[in-house]
């Protein structure tokens, strides 16, 4: 099937709706989603959305807020937008009827979360913001957006003059080719590379993928984010303990109720997600259980429903007052590199929330900044795009180029668990070079033909380029830095400050800044090959 239309977007999160609402006052849109509309990372978010509301709140204290959570490995003119148009992008919400969580006063009520010095995160339905927020978009969306659901893309599709042009995609009933003037990535993030991860089974990095195969730059990859607190039963992670139980008075505990976090940074249990991350995974190393002690917090099944749930349905009684916890991958700082637009360094691609790297969130993303993203770049980039938006004429593809290679793959599990051994919360040259020879090397890689293979097996293949993507990084990367943690380089590096590791077209650059015109010339060097 071929259809023509004027942009497509691919993924169905917050970013992704958040973006169809506004384009579409001008545009005819289709969405693409591999799934259902109704299940994304987004979702499923328990977490709120940062944002100053307060009148004991400043802008600039949410700014280095997120400077320090992300040890200052940003854009900061992006981290200023995010927080300024992010604030009154979630007031418009709000004015729009999107119900907020209030206090008895009808106030709203803000909640405090790790890194934060003020309470400033808003929640919708207790812990299902996520939910809440998808719900509401999902009912403005008027009909010319089209959303196909159960879809997966495979191809971006580049013109004569290198921009992008469409997609292929392929369901039940076989492939699909959209043209279109543009073409988003709001694709989300590549949780599940990961044994253990709070992320959707399917968020295996597609986006990233898609946009490295056709050329695109990537950075930031080494930076994955580990949740201190998921739910841990018999090995297998079950979902996410909100941060917003440890701000509501939780602590984290060993099997005898002692405090983790006891003297290991002046935030304690709401210090930075590395740090927590890296206690819990210690603490576990030595052979010991670890737990959320909720026992002070009252009313706890009315604070957070979402939470009391998937605790019942996994056999934790709240009324023990100790859920049991474990780290695993949450979110990726790293991505697509984009601008403040969403725009890529393929003209008429772009990219929006977790799948795009914009340099907001540094080497560790601060809490609830995520869906803050997701609400204030969606609605940065649909704006410039109604206003500058033109139409696209040349639909004239290159010569087809082919390639007899093929990916040598790993089981889907032995992926994720080698990821988890050896590119976890910590890692280490030894650990990081054999997880290297495992992934498949390659350096034609946007040749490979996916359109005789099934939705799993375009996964699979997906979820080794993203994986590649990471351990290279990670190897690179010789120091600790938020999210990084290298044992064998357990500090931060003065020579790594501000230096990002760009991948493209099968190579690997590491420069001065974000974007191109800042790049240096050393150290390049080929990756796949």
């Amino acid at each position: 099937m071929k259809i023509e239309t004027d942009i497509v977007i691919i993924g169905s999160g917050i970013a992704a709706l958040q973006a169809a609402r506004v384009l579409s006052k001008r545009f005819t849109i289709h969405l693409i989603t591999k799934s259902d509309i109704r299940n994304s990372s987004s979702y499923k978010a328990q977490g709120g959305i940062a944002a100053v509301i307060s009148q004991e709140d400043h802008i600039s204290l949410h700014i280095q807020d997120t400077l320090h959570a992300g040890e200052y490995h940003h854009v900061e003119a992006h981290v200023e937008q995010l927080v300024k148009v992010g604030k009154d992008a979630v007031q418009q919400l709000i004015n729009q009827d999107f119900p907020v969580d209030r206090t008895v006063q009808g106030d709203i009520s803000l909640g405090l979360e790790g890194a934060h010095s003020k309470p400033r995160i808003l929640h919708s339905g207790g812990d299902a913001t996520g939910k809440v927020l998808i719900e509401h978009l999902i009912k403005e969306l008027p009909q010319n957006v089209e959303v196909h659901e159960h879809e997966i893309a495979y191809e971006l599709l580049l013109n004569t003059s290198g921009e992008c042009i469409g997609v292929k995609t392929k369901n039940d009933s076989g492939d699909s080719l959209y043209y279109a003037s543009y073409v988003i990535l709001a694709t989300g993030g590549a949780g599940s590379v990961y044994a253990c991860t709070s992320n959707c089974p399917d968020s295996v990095g597609d986006g990233i993928a898609l946009a490295y195969l056709a050329g695109a730059q990537i950075t930031d990859m080494e930076f994955v984010q580990f949740h201190p607190s998921l739910l841990y039963i018999n090995g297998t992670a079950k979902g996410l303990v909100s941060e917003a139980v440890r701000g509501a008075g939780g602590y984290f505990a060993d099997e005898n109720g002692n405090r983790l976090m006891e003297g290991k940074h002046p935030l304690g249990d709401l210090a930075p997600r590395h740090v927590t991350a890296f206690e819990m995974y210690k603490e576990r190393a030595k052979g010991n259980e670890v737990y959320l002690d909720i026992s002070g917090i009252a009313d706890f099944e009315r604070k957070f429903p979402t939470i009391t749930q998937i605790c019942e349905e996994n056999g934790v009684s709240i009324s023990q007052g100790r859920i049991p916890i474990a780290p695993g991958s949450h979110f990726l700082m790293g991505g697509v590199v984009a601008d403040q637009y969403g725009r890529t360094s393929i003209p008429r691609l772009l990219a929006v929330g977790e799948v795009a790297c914009t340099g907001v969130h540094g080497a560790n993303r601060l809490a609830s900044n995520s869906l803050l993203e997701g609400i204030t770049f969606g609605k940065l980039m649909a704006e410039k795009l109604l206003l500058n938006g033109t139409k696209q004429w040349n639909y004239q593809e290159p010569p087809s180029l082919t390639s007899d290679k093929r990916l040598t793959l790993l089981a889907k599990e032995t992926l994720q668990n080698e990821m988890l051994d050896k590119a976890g919360v910590i890692r280490s040259l030894k650990d990081l070079t054999k997880l290297q020879k495992l992934l498949p090397t390659y350096n034609q890689v946007k040749f490979f033909d996916f359109s005789g293979c099934t939705k799993q097996q375009i996964e699979l293949a997906f979820m080794h380029i993203t994986a590649s993507l990471i351990v290279n990084a990670a190897l690179s990367r010789e120091e600790s830095r938020g999210a990084h943690i290298r044992t064998d380089f357990p500090s931060k590096c003065q020579n790594w400050q501000n230096k990002w590791v760009v991948f493209e077209k099968g190579k690997m650059n590491v420069r001065d800044g974000l974007y191109e015109q800042n790049q240096t010339a050393n150290d390049v060097k080929a990756i796949f090959q």
